[in-house]
């Protein structure tokens, strides 16, 4: 019987297997299965190298995306340009890594800019192709990845110091311009010109300066909880905005055809995160 897992520590909160689950049972695939396994970056190698042939692919969360990039016998090129894996698909003599952060990334960018439009809150006169990126940890490599598809080059990197160095090689490599920024600045000014703003840290990081913040469609990265106190601010004066929960559905979806060889159902992985998320009380996924 065909397998899959998510691995990861802590892990016992994914909701991986709530998406991959639906998608099974939307296509029929009774045999298949999709689990939860507590791995670190030490324990990652061992439990994959000594999983059985049916465990068709591993999806992988922190701590574990560095472990899985370097065990991997085949990288993809945009696995290799974020430098971490978040998915590793089995192949013949060993694991293929990819990184599908990407896709969930712009997935929930297009998804929030489309809204944008519908409402007609962005003004490219004055927005000008401009991006305001909150952190630059793991998830803002993606993130940058996302923008540039969307050919948003001119990024300002608000973190309290100037961090820009650890993101270099990846901006260089997309063509994009990179303005560091720090809380002592006038970040109100600056999320004002921004397209739309991406915020990749925690929400106590930005604890007090939510409402100087708030002004541009935002995409928080977190979903627990949710809504954030940022998208609190930016809902309530009109702009659309997007969680974690639906960056999660669309990095899921390229896993699930990766494990599987089918095309993701994706309304009913959609489904199955609206339902999870309306039986922990929260009624807005936006």
């Amino acid at each position: 019987m065909p397998r899959a897992a998510v691995l990861g520590q802590p892990i016992a909160h994914s909701m991986s297997p709530i998406l991959h689950t639906a998608g099974y049972k939307a296509l029929g695939l009774d045999d298949w299965s999709y689990t939860r396994i507590e791995a670190n970056a030490e324990t990652l190698p061992d439990i994959v190298s000594g999983s059985e042939e049916d465990y068709r692919g591993f999806s992988v969360t922190m701590p574990g995306k560095f472990a899985a990039f370097s065990l991997a016998s085949e990288i993809t090129d945009r696995a290799r340009l974020m430098g971490s894996a978040n998915t590793l698909v089995r192949i013949e003599g060993g694991w293929r890594a990819d990184n599908t952060d990407t896709e969930g990334v712009e997935g929930a960018l297009t998804e929030l800019l489309g809204r944008a439009d519908n409402l007609r809150v962005r003004d490219s006169s004055t927005t000008q192709q401009r991006a305001l990126l909150i952190g630059s940890g793991g998830t803002a490599r993606p993130a940058l990845w996302a923008l540039a598809q969307r050919g948003i080059k001119n990024i300002d990197l608000l973190n309290r110091t100037d961090r820009r160095s650890e993101l270099q090689h990846l901006t260089e490599s997309l063509g994009q311009n990179i303005t560091p920024v720090t809380y002592s600045d006038d970040i109100e000014k600056i999320a004002q010109r921004a397209e739309v703003i991406i915020s990749t840290v925690p929400s106590p990081a930005l604890e007090g300066h939510e409402k100087t913040l708030a002004h541009a469609p935002i995409l928080d990265v977190i979903y627990d909880p949710w809504p954030t106190p940022l998208t609190v601010h930016a809902a309530s004066d009109g702009y659309p905005t997007v969680g974690g929960h639906r960056m999660l559905a669309y990095q899921a979806f390229s896993q699930f055809e990766q494990f599987t060889g089918h095309e993701a159902p994706r309304e009913a992985m959609f489904e199955a995160l609206k339902v999870y998320m309306r039986d922990k009380n929260v009624n807005r996924l936006y």
